[in-house]
């Protein structure tokens, strides 16, 4: 794990705008956004939602964002760009609109490249059902298999990532967990496909986020990693740490010891309670440093590697509580 590089959600630097834009009349742009996102310390990198954040040369973009001192890290792609995505992208009823998915995807690919990344993440949140009766499984699982074939296959060299959750805006998501997930990468069978850990999206899809890890490394490649927090009811997007402090780090060490290199991503909502968003950020990067800091002084402790062995809890706990916390006198 590469633990310099820190991304983050763009669209959280829209958070309480009358502080940093007194005079803002509408939503702030994609560089205004990240000018303020280049004020947290300790952040290298953006992630760029396709096409919402793309509204120039992808290169030239790209630039603009260098002497800021921030590297894209990779895209995402968004698909609200046309009503009828509703009822499904690549698994849309409609063959036009399916195709038209399919080719907003590739052209992201494209602009992506052109912006000096090879990583595009898909969550395909549309791509799904609602009620009984509503779909032929069989049909809608075809689709999306062949959707993600012929995006992935439109350029090799691009890592394509497909980030699971188990429902939203759907009521029933075809992407809803690792298991699912790594079943279409297989079936699909094609080297640049990977998956994305979104840390709420794990929780709600009632998953211990290291044995998610620990199967995605098994039986694909990870290729990302969204942090953040929440009640594991739905995507809260809280600080990280705020409720699964001993997931998170367990989290971390099974990444690092599967020897994940990509950045690691803050997918937090400050914006939906206004809090300060570049305060939150820098919160958020000192607390996974602290949590890396803690996972090195575990990996130098023989006894924890004695007690997972042994599958004890207690003696686990005790000795992860005591690298957390320190010793009881």
């Amino acid at each position: 794990m590469t633990a310099n590089r820190f991304a983050t959600r763009l669209n959280s630097f829209a958070s309480r705008p009358q502080a940093e834009w007194p005079d803002l009349i509408g939503k702030p742009s994609m560089l205004q956004m990240a000018a303020r996102a280049a004020k947290v310390a300790g952040l290298t990198d953006l992630d760029l939602n396709f096409p919402d954040h793309v509204d120039e040369k992808p290169a030239g973009m790209a630039r603009k964002l260098g002497d800021i001192g921030l590297s894209v890290n990779g895209f995402a792609m968004r698909y609200y760009s046309n009503p009828a995505f509703k009822l499904g992208a690549f698994t849309n009823p409609d063959p036009a609109v399916r195709r038209e998915a399919i080719d907003l995807t590739k052209a992201g690919i494209d602009a992506a490249r052109e912006a000096g990344t090879n990583l595009m993440t898909l969550w395909l949140g549309q791509d799904g059902f609602d009620y009984a009766f509503q779909a032929d499984y069989a049909a809608l699982w075809q689709h999306e298999i062949d959707g993600i074939r012929e995006v992935a296959a439109h350029d090799p060299d691009c890592q394509i990532s497909l980030e699971y959750k188990p429902n939203e805006p759907r009521s029933y998501s075809l992407m809803p967990d690792a298991a699912t997930t790594l079943l279409a990468i297989r079936e699909i069978a094609l080297p640049n496909l990977g998956v994305t850990l979104d840390f709420a999206h794990v929780l709600y899809a009632d998953e211990q986020p290291a044995f998610a890890a620990a199967l995605v490394a098994r039986h694909s490649k990870l290729l990302g990693v969204h942090l953040n927090d929440g009640y594991a009811k739905r995507d809260d997007g809280l600080m990280v740490g705020a409720v699964h402090t001993l997931q998170t780090i367990e989290l971390l060490r099974q990444i690092r010891r599967d020897g994940y290199a990509g950045a690691i991503y803050f997918d937090t909502f400050p914006d939906m309670t206004g809090l300060d968003p570049v305060h939150e950020c820098e919160v958020n990067i000192a607390t996974v440093k602290r949590m890396l800091r803690v996972v090195d002084r575990l990996e130098k402790d023989n006894r924890l590697s004695t007690a997972v062995e042994r599958q004890d809890a207690v003696a686990s706990q005790a000795i992860i509580q005591e690298a957390m916390l320190g010793p009881d006198s």
